[in-house]
């Protein structure tokens, strides 16, 4: 589509109110004038879904002010050492060195406030790696009227929406960094926010980026963007024929990310000619299933052990979370599990399973009995039956674990083996046997946090051709833009703090280029 008569003209349009607000905020801030468009009635996007928020930027000035001795040459080598060559160097430099100063860049502004929360990186035994979590931060809470207009416009918590619980009025967590950032372009008249606008198309001419179309009360609206479009509209797990498209595994059901994410911005680049990289990729996680048949992103696991379709155990259950995920579609590849598969538990904390953290909550114990989901026997042979798996494969498996337990150590999976591990056990060996009758089993599936497959970018997050050259007035970020963490997952924060500061960069990039070349008016 061809640039023409425009509706309207402003200096950047950032598609996606997700980590991509910090692109929105950086260009007004920088003088420019902004229009944020969120194609849903909510701003946030699955950033605002995290409970926690996390930011993975080593050395910045809170983790500084609490006197952590950790340098970027060590975050630089842990880094590459569990990404490799799977994308640029140079990407994966500008996103470790470039974490810290966006935070002092924040800080600047007293909209904005952090605090440390220690979160161990994911591979504890690689070089560099950061074993007491002290490269990870959070916004701190803020008071939704804080807000002014926008108080009830943050997406989430899960709770709110998928079972009507009341969003409380102080925002923690992802919505705590999503509110800050609303808060903040107030105070620029310069920048616009827009709900319910979805991008439906990129306007392009003479091989560059000149604006979007939007939907605004079912009209087509047409914005010309002077120095650029910055998309940030997420991955595209919501969207079942990209899924299968692009062979990611898992369900559009069993994704946390937010309900926008349906992959238009990816479709309206490609469109133009940009390349993409990592599309079957996606950020996984086991899931406990509810009764309404979802499985949701659930770690914090004080107990249990997990078997497959024979009846045996298969993983580190305290491992990572990503990590998780991708042993669980190794099993389904190899044929060694259909889902569900089950976490075997004893009676030391009753019936509900030893899961401390679901992402929505729990609902009545009846419902997940009903929908047989979750299990009890007075034997493990009872149990076997009950969840279909071999009774003698199953017994054994919990035999050799309870004997790995009493000798304090999982020589088959690792489990406590690294920091991770025992990071929800107080550095405790999250070893616990399973003896105490009754013994229950909860269903678990695949759930993932959003796809991690998108728009290859420059180190400026300007989008790439299928040619390797940057694309004019286009940039991406977030899960709009192919992960720089590859197929792995670093550590926590990695996902946000990536949106953020690739975000930040694209509207330095675009605050300190040249207009495009011909004149656009209203």
């Amino acid at each position: 589509m061809t640039s023409a008569g425009w509706d309207q003209v402003v200096d950047v349009v950032v598609v996606g109110s997700g980590g991509g607000i910090t692109g929105a905020y950086t260009a007004a801030r920088e003088g420019l004038s902004v229009a944020l468009l969120e194609g849903t009635d909510k701003f946030g996007g699955t950033t605002a879904f995290s409970g926690g928020g996390g930011m993975w930027f080593p050395c910045n000035p809170v983790l500084r002010r609490a006197g952590v001795d950790d340098t970027i040459a060590d975050a630089l080598t842990y880094f590459h050492a569990v990404v490799g060559d799977r994308t640029p160097r140079e990407l994966q430099e500008a996103y470790v060195r470039g974490g810290a100063q966006l935070i002092e860049y924040l800080e600047e502004d007293p909209s904005f406030a952090f605090k440390v929360l220690p979160w161990p990186d994911y591979f504890s035994r690689a070089p560099g790696a950061r074993l007491d979590g002290l490269r990870h931060i959070v916004a701190r809470a803020l008071p939704a009227n804080a807000l002014g207009p926008h108080a009830d416009r943050v997406r989430g918590p899960l709770d709110n929406e998928r079972l009507g619980v009341p969003a409380p009025e102080l925002l923690t967590g992802g919505r705590a960094l999503i509110g800050r950032f609303l808060a903040a372009l107030r105070q620029f008249p310069h920048a616009s926010v827009h709900l319910d606008s979805p991008m439906t198309d990129l306007v392009s001419d003479d091989g560059a980026v000149r604006g979007v179309v939007a939907r605004r009360d079912g009209e087509p609206v047409r914005i010309g963007a002077r120095r650029g479009v910055l998309l940030t509209a997420g991955g595209f797990e919501q969207n079942p024929r990209m899924r299968r498209t692009y062979g990611v595994p898992g369900r559009t059901e069993d994704t946390m990310g937010a309900p926008g994410n349906t992959g238009a911005a990816h479709r309206a680049a490609i469109g133009i000619g940009a390349a993409t990289d990592l599309m079957d990729q996606a950020w996984w996680s086991p899931g406990l299933t509810h009764p309404d048949g979802r499985s949701t992103f659930s770690l914090w696991f004080t107990g249990g052990i997990f078997v497959n379709s024979e009846g045996r155990r298969f993983v580190n259950e305290s491992g990572p979370y990503d990590r998780l995920g991708r042993t669980v579609i190794d099993q389904i590849d190899s044929g060694a599990m259909t889902l569900p598969f089950w976490m075997i538990y004893d009676d030391a904390e009753g019936e509900v399973p030893p899961v401390k953290s679901t992402s929505v909550s729990l609902v009545e114990t009846t419902r997940y009995r009903d929908a047989r989901l979750w299990h009890t026997a007075d034997t493990l042979d009872g149990l076997a039956t009950a969840i279909g798996v071999p009774a003698g494969n199953l017994t054994a498996t919990v035999s050799r674990y309870n004997d790995m337990v009493a000798c304090g150590a999982d020589e088959d999976f690792g489990r406590g083996d690294e920091a991770y591990d025992r990071a929800f056990s107080a550095g405790a060996s999250p070893l616990v046997p399973i003896e105490r009758a009754p013994y229950h089993a909860a269903a678990f599936g695949l759930s993932d946090l959003g796809t991690k497959g998108g728009l290859r970018t420059d180190a400026n997050a300007r989008v790439l051709d299928t040619a390797g050259r940057p694309i004019p007035g286009l940039y991406a970020a977030g899960n709009t833009m192919a992960a720089v963490s590859g197929t792995v997952y670093p550590g926590g924060g990695n996902p946000i703090g990536a949106s953020m500061l690739f975000s930040h960069r694209a509207a330095l990039h675009m605050a300190a280029g040249a207009a495009h070349s011909d004149h656009q008016s209203g």
